[in-house]
């Protein structure tokens, strides 16, 4: 057990960190009041490291598509996750999410498929705006066993960590502004606090940018038990793209980076 937690708590709070950045593209917001709407793009695709304790632990993949002509308010984005190296060793993960939202970032549902050692798991969230509910399902995959059936009160529009954390960085907070975000993850409901903090230089494997950093108060018991403290550093230009995800835990599990290598538009 004691080998296993570090790594399995590491992954996990990855993928939170993950959330924060799968929506980025380089299309600019043209005005004040576009920057509280998605604009059209084509597919988006960027892939991260993940470093724990000065070295790999899994790689991040996250594509963003826009909507078909079919359904124009349908966004999705789908993260994949998986650990690489030692950390593989030590606890393989392998896990997939998706979630669909609308042009104003309001989710619609989100599913997702945790492959953790020999555990199997599927979430789904269906995000009910018109009564302001939440309904979250999950199962065990390898007996379709039901583990936990819910239903929470949740506001008219609220986002998931992803499509709210996309509405950061549509609103482009500046240094020493705050803006409050509703979030929810199908268990719990929160209205999550930014903090714009302040301009600086990062250093990732995709080049040297010039950045605002933020920081996004979600662990602590606001939307996640875990204590801890999440930071994401966004381009200080029109594309508002993330280059650097760090998430602060206590000594015992350390501290999770992420940093853009590559981003692919198609």
């Amino acid at each position: 057990m004691a080998r296993v937690q570090p790594s399995r708590c590491v992954l996990a709070l990855v993928l939170a960190a993950c959330a924060m950045v799968c929506y980025a593209q380089r299309n600019a917001f043209t005005s004040a009041t576009a920057r509280t709407v998605i604009p059209s793009s084509g597919n988006t695709t960027m892939e991260y490291s993940a470093e724990w304790r000065l070295m790999r632990a899994g790689t991040a993949r996250l594509a963003f598509t826009p909507p078909a002509d079919a359904a124009p308010a349908s966004w999705q984005a789908d993260l994949h996750l998986w650990t690489t190296g030692f950390v593989s060793k030590l606890y393989k993960v392998d896990n997939r999410y998706s979630v669909l939202f609308n042009e104003v970032f309001c989710a619609s549902s989100s599913r997702m498929l945790a492959s953790e050692s020999k555990k199997r798991r599927e979430t789904q969230v269906t995000f009910n705006q018109t009564p302001g509910k939440a309904s979250l399902l999950e199962r065990n995959l390898v007996n379709d066993q039901v583990l936990s059936t819910r239903e929470i009160d949740v506001p008219p529009c609220v986002q998931d960590v992803l499509a709210g954390l996309a509405r950061l960085r549509a609103m482009a907070p500046e240094p020493g502004q705050t803006v409050q975000l509703p979030i929810s993850d199908g268990k719990k409901s929160a209205s999550a606090r930014v903090d714009a903090l302040e301009r600086e230089t990062v250093k990732t494997p995709a080049g040297t940018f010039q950045t605002v950093r933020y920081e996004a108060f979600l662990f602590n018991d606001v939307l996640y038990r875990r204590k801890g403290r999440l930071f994401v550093w966004l381009t200080d230009d029109e594309r508002r793209l993330p280059v650097q995800i760090r998430i602060q835990l206590p000594f015992y599990i350390g501290t999770v980076t992420l940093k853009l290598e590559k981003e692919d538009k198609s």
